[in-house]
């Protein structure tokens, strides 16, 4: 992306070049791990090669990106850096949630049964300790999440359905939590990157997200928000030497914690991760988040209507606001898994899952290369 984006040209053909898959394949798996985009690549590798040629002696290039990745993750979710900690990925962030609060016998918490494991398992773990979790359908109308969230202590849900690329109301969500005194957490992986998310507006308490995925930057690497009026209510899981306050004093022995989320980060982080994600995310940040949102909604609705037309169930519900990235389809008669075999071997990357062929493409992939995979599902 040399410059501004302009209006004259399509914004996938203004953003191709910074993304070299799309000269050997059609990337159709962002929903899995998606390529890195080039100024991603590029940062990681003059961190490695700078770590090769001199080792640690460019440390203060490493604060930097520390500071950078918490800076420009809070600008997109609306957030003060003093709200993002830097974990591994996106079930860290959850753990740290569900297993920081001193849950109490009787606690109440509010899931949803389509959650992919990340976000199911440590809700579950939590009946050892007394807490009953409630579950519910992602497809349930709101007059029945409302019901449920009186009198929980949180309500857990993810931004967008791993599977059936189900978008939840967010705003909504958060309205109910805020009227009934619940702790609002969302797991965002599915939908951070391609549609706009503010904190704030949304109510939200806490919202994880690794960087493979949408954001278009490393594995390994994924940011954690959490209000800066409710971290001292969620104890640091993990505790190392960082989650202090005086961690720089290598000879202090206070524990008091840092007066941020940085209380989360419990010891040395991946630095190269960091690296690629803050370009990642940056680089998102410039394009915008609302056209990228725009141009994936139109290159999904062609797959869900081309995919009707020639005879495939669509996963999901339609409904204002509830379509993302991902489609997932099926025929009967049909193996999902031969159906991805088939298109791979045409040079698209897409994915089978639990009987559905997924796709999911990013904002630079063209209207023709869809239409193109319509043709191979014929």
């Amino acid at each position: 992306m040399n410059g501004e984006l302009g209006y004259g040209k399509a914004l996938w053909e203004q953003v191709r070049e910074d993304f070299p898959v799309a000269r050997r394949l059609v990337y159709l798996n962002h929903a899995a791990v998606a390529p890195l985009v080039r100024p991603a690549a590029e940062a990681m590798r003059s961190l490695v090669d700078d770590v090769e040629g001199v080792g640690s002696e460019g440390w203060r290039h490493w604060i930097e990106a520390y500071e950078g990745l918490r800076v420009t993750a809070a600008q997109m979710v609306g957030a003060h850096r003093d709200e993002i900690a830097i974990v591994k990925n996106t079930s860290e962030g959850i753990a740290t949630i569900a297993l920081g609060f001193d849950w109490r016998a009787g606690d109440r918490v509010v899931c949803f049964r389509e959650e992919f494991p990340a976000n199911y398992f440590p809700w579950v773990r939590l009946e050892k300790r007394g807490v009953k979790v409630e579950w519910l359908s992602i497809y349930d109308p709101l007059e029945r999440v409302e019901s449920a969230a009186k009198g929980a202590r949180l309500v857990a849900v993810s931004f967008v359905n791993y599977l059936s690329g189900h978008r939840v109301d967010l705003r909504s969500m958060g309205d109910i939590c805020r009227r009934h005194g619940a702790f609002f957490f969302v797991d965002a992986i599915q939908g951070l990157g391609v549609f706009p998310l503010d904190v704030e507006s949304m109510g939200i308490d806490a919202l994880a997200a690794d960087g493979h995925k949408w954001l278009l930057g490393p594995e390994g690497c994924g940011i954690l928000y959490v209000r800066r009026a409710r971290q001292d209510e969620i104890e640091p899981v993990e505790f190392g030497w960082t989650n202090v306050a005086g961690y720089a004093d290598y000879a202090s022995r206070d524990m008091t914690l840092r007066g941020d989320a940085g209380r989360y980060e419990c010891g040395t982080l991946n630095t190269v991760g960091i690296f690629g994600l803050r370009a990642s995310v940056e680089y998102l940040n410039r394009v915008g988040i609302e056209r990228v949102g725009e141009a994936v909604l139109a290159l999904s609705s062609q797959l869900v209507e081309g995919a009707r037309e020639r005879g495939y169930e669509v996963a999901g519900v339609d409904g204002e606001g509830c379509r993302s990235g991902i489609v997932s389809v099926r025929r009967a008669g049909e193996d999902a898994r031969t159906l991805v075999a088939r298109t791979r071997e045409a040079g698209f990357v897409a994915a089978p899952r639990q009987g559905w062929a997924r796709l999911a493409p990013h904002f630079y992939v063209s209207p023709g290369e869809i239409e193109r995979v319509l043709e191979i599902l014929s």
